[in-house]
């Protein structure tokens, strides 16, 4: 069957590909909500699915957030955050739970919660999740893929995860509150989500992260050592984060707050400043890529910083509506995106060299002829946001500086000429 669904993946028609993916999520999401029922109870699920939904929206808006610069298709971000919430979580519960009891049988059965903590679920849960990366890194790769991509696919693999089990934390707990006749203050449904939703909402984010970062870093190197070794690194990395996360609750009375304070925090605060400067160097990238089409005409000058400032894409897309309602709007947005994927694919074929990936020229003339088709009108939207965020300089032309480099270093990879046809107004 494994065999039968790679061939499947492999295949070019994305239509069977995505009836496989749909039936495969809509398979464990069934059994996996059935799953949860039955251990929670109807009450029980009902409850812990409200309480899970909650720090759902602020992370995704969280992870998109990192990836705006050069968004990917919802539809991948989708599958991510299905594959964590029924596959990823289904394999987990299934085999932390045989795992579990065969270890009661076979040892101790007061260290058998022990070691499937601390050493099974690790294992088997940062594998499940890094399974979407890995079907999105070999089978539907972005062309110019790189480290945030990689962060924002195992943000939304990791929430889907985190969401399916903090459903059946906080419906057990509010089962068991229910038995006890417990106050809603003392209750363990209010620590569970207190612990589990307020102080932690990033735990498994931030162990599938370092998973992601792994592919991500992976996708930029063409040594064969490297793209291999890389993703399992990262895959290592987010088991050791894991397997300590869960085995601070059985090192004293304090190990929890000890390895939340000493290594999670700072963790965090390490990752949050490294998307920060990711989405920053995304950026740059495009201003410094785009700098290239717009010395060849492909681009007007003020399109460029326009286009590498978030504020601005959204300035312009607010003056297009004003004028052409959402369809303009909807025009801005592609043009912004198509625009920002033209320049990381630019950088990903001039690291790549002359023996790089073939298909370049063929992406970069589609990516050219769709924004040659919205360009009447993206573009004087664009133009009068950089206006109006004072972002061109002093005097108008092609950018100078280090940008200019860029268009002077272009190496093996040409900028064809733009043929200029007539404009055509986009229909969305």
């Amino acid at each position: 069957m494994l065999r039968a669904l790679v061939r499947v993946l492999a295949r070019p028609s994305g239509r069977a590909r995505a009836c496989v993916l749909v039936g495969l999520l809509g398979a464990t999401g069934a059994a996996i909500l059935e799953l949860v029922r039955e251990q929670t109870g109807t009450a029980g699920f009902f409850v812990g699915l409200g309480l899970a939904l909650l720090p759902v929206p602020p992370l995704m808006a969280a992870f998109r957030w990192l990836g705006r610069a050069a968004p990917g298709p919802w539809r991948q971000l989708l599958f991510c955050f299905g594959w964590g919430a029924c596959t990823a979580a289904l394999i987990a519960i299934l085999a932390n739970s045989f795992a579990t009891e065969w270890m009661a049988r076979a040892a101790d059965p007061s260290a058998a919660d022990l070691l499937g903590s601390v050493a099974v679920a690790p294992v088997v849960e940062e594998c499940a999740k890094a399974a979407a990366l890995l079907a999105l890194f070999v089978f539907r790769r972005p062309p110019s893929a790189g480290p945030a991509d990689g962060f924002v696919f195992a943000g939304f693999t990791a929430t889907g995860f985190a969401f399916t089990e903090n459903v059946l934390y906080l419906g057990n707990a509010f089962e068991e509150d229910l038995s006890k006749g417990t106050g809603a203050l003392d209750s363990v449904t209010a620590a569970t989500f207190f612990v589990r939703v307020v102080l932690s909402p990033f735990a498994h984010p931030l162990f599938t992260v370092l998973t992601g970062l792994g592919f991500g870093l992976a996708a930029f190197s063409a040594r064969r050592v490297r793209r291999a070794g890389l993703p399992l690194l990262g895959l290592a990395l987010a088991m050791a984060a894991h397997a300590l996360w869960n085995g601070s609750s059985h090192v004293g009375e304090y190990g929890f707050y000890w390895v939340y304070g000493c290594v999670m925090v700072p963790v965090f605060g390490l990752l949050l400043w490294l998307a920060v400067r990711l989405r920053r160097r995304r950026l740059q990238v495009v201003t410094a890529e785009l700098s290239v089409y717009a010395a060849a005409g492909w681009l007007g000058p003020a399109e460029v910083p326009a286009i590498a400032s978030m504020p601005a894409r959204s300035l312009a897309r607010s003056l297009a509506r004003s004028t052409g309602g959402r369809p303009a709007a909807r025009a801005v947005s592609r043009y912004a995106s198509d625009a920002a994927a033209l320049a990381l694919l630019r950088r990903s074929a001039r690291q790549a060299g002359p023996e790089g990936d073939g298909g370049f020229a063929a992406r970069e003339a589609e990516l050219l002829r769709r924004l040659w088709l919205r360009r009447a009108t993206a573009a004087p939207a664009l133009a009068r946001a950089a206006v109006l965020e004072e972002l061109l300089p002093p005097r108008s032309g092609p950018p100078a500086g280090t940008h200019a480099r860029h268009a002077r270093a272009a190496g093996p990879v040409a900028v064809p000429a733009p043929r200029r046809p007539e404009f055509t107004p986009a229909r969305g």
